[in-house]
């Protein structure tokens, strides 16, 4: 017989033999995917920003269809809709989201600071902050050249007067824009807030007042107008203890430099 044929008679035997060992072992071997998964995932709104605790909307669909622990209310951009529908596919009792919104805490703006010297490097927040902390006089603000802007999917973030500002009537709470930040001043909060500290210094009084006439210089004023004790100065700055805070707005009125809003800061799913 021909040396060719007998090549190709052994080639296509083998390749026969592998084929039916691979049949085999996906019969043996094969996994079982839960249907719910895909399910679910078609639910999810696919940002994968991260925001339910899980690496994507990928892992957090398989989470839910594994573990019976899993809330079906983690989705904070996708809403109480995400979860209804998620607590339906589950065949469990739906279970209301918590509607989030960014927040930058700072409102140092070109009006009340200033810079220490000019930058020329890359226009990225990351690439400033190597630099001595920035050009600015204060080096826990916000840096301004939109890193955080570039990352968010809803356009609810621009840059004015060199700083960033949240439009939380687009904002859907994904947190990209927190874990994108290089000064750590933007916060992912409930949008039932009403109080807001707009600092992020944490210097002595009288060198804040040298950098930023809106910064937080630790007099606390606010702490004592407070009626509830929902507000205390820790390490220089006023923090909100928001299970005490009834928006009164006491603290707003005894600021003295104006770093304490009051302000309505409902987000995307609550408009």
């Amino acid at each position: 017989m021909n040396p060719i044929i007998i090549a190709a008679i052994v080639v296509v035997g083998i390749g026969a033999v592998c084929a039916a060992v691979l049949v085999v072992a996906s019969k043996l071997f094969g996994v079982e995917e839960d249907e719910r998964v895909a399910k679910i995932r078609e639910c999810l709104p696919g940002a994968n920003c991260g925001a339910c605790g899980y690496v994507g909307c990928d892992d957090y669909a398989k989470a839910l269809s594994k573990d019976k622990n899993v809330k079906a209310n983690l989705c904070i951009p996708g809403s109480d809709l995400v979860s209804k529908q998620i607590s339906e596919i589950l065949g469990v009792e739906f279970e209301n989201v918590i509607e989030q919104v960014a927040f930058v805490h700072c409102y140092g703006d070109c009006e009340y600071t200033s810079n220490k010297m000019e930058y020329a490097g890359v226009k990225s927040c990351l690439a400033e902050k190597t630099l001595y902390g920035g050009k600015g006089k204060c080096t826990f603000g916000c840096l301004g050249h939109g890193d955080c802007v570039a990352v968010c999917p809803h356009d609810a973030i621009c840059i004015e007067n060199g700083i960033a500002r949240i439009n939380t009537r687009k904002c859907v709470g994904c947190g990209l824009c927190e874990k994108t930040c290089p000064q750590g001043i933007i916060e992912i909060v409930p949008d039932s807030y009403k109080m807001i500290i707009t600092c992020s210094n944490t210097e002595k009084g009288a060198i804040v007042r040298n950098e930023c006439s809106k910064g937080c210089i630790g007099c606390k004023k606010c702490e004592k107008a407070c009626p509830h004790g929902a507000i205390t100065v820790t390490n220089n700055l006023a923090q909100i203890d928001y299970e005490k805070c009834c928006s009164c707005g006491e603290c707003v009125k005894g600021c003295p430099v104006g770093c304490i809003v009051f302000a309505d800061f409902k987000g995307k799913h609550n408009t």
